[in-house]
């Protein structure tokens, strides 16, 4: 029983090692100086015949930061980008507190007539692709002039029905003996919800933030279609701009885009397996 032990240890090792070993060699990558850079690809670059390999460590043997200082001191668009991204991001996970908690309780709650319809019409939501109602989206927008502004992303961002769903789930497993127990108190409405309801839901509401922290992050088709002006673009579409440039310093660019959601993702990773163990609960 132990050899078999050992033996599933090694094989998933092996598997997390295949699974980070790209994401160490864009951070070893990231560390090397423009010359060592080219000198690895250059048998794949240069045009010549027959068949080419290039050479690629994941430690680099000549350790710099200057691709760093670059980005961060001389690339003020790379600011731009960035903060553009959090302007974004922020606004949408707030809307969503304020809008998909709410409604999600009401569903898991309350009994009104409809509510199956509407839950039914969420979930067919959900599942349409941003391509389906890209149309419809873009008309809109332009109806309300909130076309080439971050408004136009952040507004339909915020009422998304996925997370509406997510906590709807956590919400439904609520014992009612809980419930009950704090009306016969004599708590109220918006006490329960708050004193009992989003505690219990915390694993949900987590799930929510870490999702769609990485969706709005990492954001194209919508800035891509909806944001004219290239001030106005977040960081996932700045970095083809930094591609344009020296290899290194694309590769220290991808390094601190994915820093953000390796942290968010590392801090709710507990509460995340929970939501998504929730989410298919049934009622």
């Amino acid at each position: 029983m132990k050899k078999i032990f050992n033996i599933n240890v090694l094989i998933l090792t092996a598997f997390s090692v295949l699974v980070w070993l790209p994401v160490a060699m864009i951070a070893g990558g990231s560390f090397m100086s423009a010359d060592e850079f080219d000198q690895n690809l250059s048998p794949v670059l240069a045009d010549e015949g027959g068949e080419n390999t290039a050479d690629w460590s994941v430690i680099p043997r000549y350790p710099t930061l200057k691709p760093y200082v670059e980005l961060l001191i001389d690339s003020p668009g790379f600011f731009a980008a960035f903060w553009n991204s959090c302007k974004i991001v922020l606004p949408v996970l707030a809307g969503q507190l304020l809008i998909c908690v709410p409604a999600a309780w009401g569903f898991a709650m309350y009994e009104f007539r409809f509510k199956k319809v509407l839950l039914t019409l969420y979930i067919a939501l959900m599942l349409m692709p941003f391509q389906v109602t890209m149309v419809s989206d873009y008309l809109i927008l332009d109806r309300l002039k909130l076309l080439n502004t971050h408004l136009g992303i952040i507004l339909p961002a915020v009422f998304s029905t996925f997370p509406v769903f997510i906590m709807y789930m956590l919400f439904r497993a609520v014992p009612a003996a809980i419930i009950e127990a704090a009306e016969t108190d004599g708590a109220g409405e918006f006490e329960i919800f708050v004193h009992i309801g989003l505690p219990m839901g915390a694993p949900g509401i987590v799930s929510v933030i870490v999702l769609d922290f990485l969706e709005y992050w990492s954001i194209i088709e919508q800035p891509l279609i909806f944001l004219k002006d290239k001030a106005l673009w977040p960081l996932s579409l700045f970095m083809p701009d930094i591609a344009s440039g020296t290899g290194v310093l694309y590769l220290a660019a991808s390094v601190l885009m994915i820093v953000p959601s390796m942290l968010i993702f590392l801090l709710g990773q507990k509460h995340l397996e929970k939501g998504i163990r929730a989410s298919g609960l049934k009622e």
